[in-house]
């Protein structure tokens, strides 16, 4: 069985399909890094006891961590 990246190596050898597939990475990007930032959110909250969205107000400093009692 084929896995992703043997299909993507394959497909990376037409030039229209490469060309298209760099033209979307700085999307695919950033939406690699709101993933990634949404995990590690959960996680801190799982450790911390700080539920997510209060997490994210401390991220974008619409809350003063001070205030937030476990």
């Amino acid at each position: 069985m084929k896995t992703f990246n043997d299909v993507l190596n394959e497909q990376m050898q037409n030039n229209e399909f490469k060309k298209e597939y760099e033209a979307i990475q700085p999307g695919m990007n950033v939406i690699r890094a709101i993933v990634d930032a949404r995990t590690y959110s959960k996680e801190l909250d799982r450790r911390s006891g700080i539920n997510q969205a209060d997490i994210s107000k401390i991220e974008y400093s619409y809350l003063n961590i001070a205030i937030i009692k476990k």
